[in-house]
């Protein structure tokens, strides 16, 4: 793993990680999913000498603070206000962008891969977590990916019935959903925040643009109970 000096927003928290070393309090680190808050933590806690707990696997946070004064504690939300210990957030990579170059440099040197990367694999929009970027460098060298571009025009909504526009927008956050994840649909369902049933139900409807999948046709009842030339609307699946 990478060290703390390479996480996201460590120019504005970085000097003060001495002084977080030396205080006699408890201290909560928290933030993004893969934002590097577990590692930060853990490096914390060896320095310290004191336990590192993840919060999601406490019951009672304050029994860890009263057997452990100064514990680290990993956590993705901040900790409730009661609690005795200090608080530190981490910046997502979409927070703090600046911070992702480094990070590829460093996972390319870990696959031992030399020479400059491709600019795709640091573009926006960001993956979101360090284990992702780390991902692309791995896909990479493994499989010469890089990541799928969006739709290259904005989404267009020119009917004006609810239904065909609710259509339109859903395909365009499918498909969106599934380049940003190379295809990966555990990963799309995450994103959309959607069941894995029902991701394979919205990709019979609309297809896979990284697969080559077509769409099977089907159309949601609502749009099915559309009326002929209704508001002047495009007919399903128009573009």
């Amino acid at each position: 793993m990478p060290s703390p000096a390479l996480l996201p927003g460590f120019a504005q928290w970085g000097a003060h990680l001495d002084d977080l070393v030396a205080r006699p309090e408890g201290l909560w680190i928290h933030g993004p999913a893969g934002a590097g808050v577990s590692t930060l933590a853990a490096d914390l806690a060896a320095r310290r000498g004191t336990p590192c707990r993840e919060a999601a696997e406490l019951e009672d946070p304050a029994a860890l603070f009263a057997a452990h004064p100064r514990g680290v504690v990993a956590g993705r939300e901040a900790p409730p206000g009661h609690l005795p210990c200090l608080t530190l957030r981490i910046p997502g990579l979409e927070e703090r962008p600046e911070a992702i170059p480094a990070l590829l440099q460093h996972f390319a040197g870990e696959e031992g891969l030399e020479g400059p990367l491709p600019a795709a694999l640091g573009a926006l929009p960001c993956p979101g977590n360090l284990r992702e970027l780390r991902n692309r460098v791995l896909r990479w060298k493994l499989l010469g990916q890089v990541p799928e571009p969006d739709p290259g025009s904005p989404l267009r909504l020119d009917a004006e019935d609810l239904a065909t526009n609710l259509h339109a927008l859903e395909r365009f956050l499918l498909h969106r959903a599934l380049r940003r994840a190379y295809g990966n649909r555990l990963e799309a369902s995450r994103r959309l925040g959607v069941s894995r049933r029902q991701l394979y139900l919205l990709i019979r409807r609309h297809g896979d643009p990284v697969r080559g999948e077509p769409s099977a046709g089907d159309v949601p009842i609502r749009l099915s109970k559309r009326r002929p030339g209704q508001n002047s609307s495009p007919e399903p699946g128009a573009r």
